[in-house]
């Protein structure tokens, strides 16, 4: 059990497990979509709970913690620290590639990398970053506006050359980094996620329609296009 109560503070690295589609991890702090990557991922949680909500424990054992603190020879070493390494192991371009036929069959194993401090250091600034994603200031995007004032989204869509994305027809954002599609969440870029799900769409069964817009909120997707983009270029720069 992760998260007892609605309240409960914990912190989870989420993984895919299939191998249907590219490696994936992201830090959460709330539960995520099942089918967070497309298909259904796996939750690697600091803290875990009894089924009554008590009895909250580290999921990083003492065990651990002395392997790691005895092959560093740094008794300082937390496991918000391991925590914290792991997540910025994952993320490591030369793990993903050394270690990606592995990847697409069995869950991540963790290695004891050179340089523990900085992998732990990143992978904070990483997990903050990830998590705290509304929270982040907006990319400076370029905004042509034509006509009547209108914040609402239809279906947005990215030029061919993937610099500009139509918001709607009032608003075109252009300007977009190249760098802000290196950060990819599975098979796409976490800027091409947001512009497939911010959209509103019939569900063919149900007949229920799906509508990302806020009406307290009235700029919250170009908004979040924004920050989202600060996200992904500053990703890339300390990945």
């Amino acid at each position: 059990l992760f998260f007892p109560k609605q309240e409960t503070e914990n912190k989870l690295i989420v993984v895919a497990v299939y191998g249907r589609r590219p490696f994936a991890a992201l830090a959460a702090d709330s539960i995520p979509d099942i089918n967070i990557y497309g298909e259904p991922g796996q939750c690697f949680p600091f803290y875990t709970y009894d089924e009554d909500g008590t009895n909250r424990r580290e999921n990083i054992t003492d065990w651990s913690l002395a392997e790691f603190r005895k092959h560093y020879g740094d008794k300082k070493i937390s496991k918000w620290d391991i925590f914290h390494y792991t997540y910025g192991l994952l993320h490591h371009p030369e793990y993903r590639t050394r270690y990606a036929a592995n990847l697409k069959r069995e869950l991540p194993r963790i290695p004891m990398a050179a340089e523990f401090g900085r992998f732990a250091e990143i992978g904070a600034a990483l997990m903050k970053l990830h998590i705290e994603y509304e929270q982040q200031t907006e990319y400076p995007l370029e905004r042509r506006e034509t006509g009547k004032l209108n914040w609402r989204v239809e279906k947005m869509a990215l030029s061919k050359d993937k610099s500009q994305l139509r918001y709607n027809e009032f608003l075109t954002l252009s300007g977009i980094p190249a760098e802000a599609y290196e950060y990819r969440l599975g098979n796409r870029s976490a800027l091409e996620w947001v512009v497939d799900q911010y959209r509103v769409s019939t569900d063919a069964r149900s007949g229920i329609v799906n509508d990302p817009n806020r009406e307290d909120d009235l700029e919250y997707i170009v908004r979040l296009v924004g920050q989202v983009v600060t996200v992904s270029v500053e990703t890339v720069r300390l990945v």
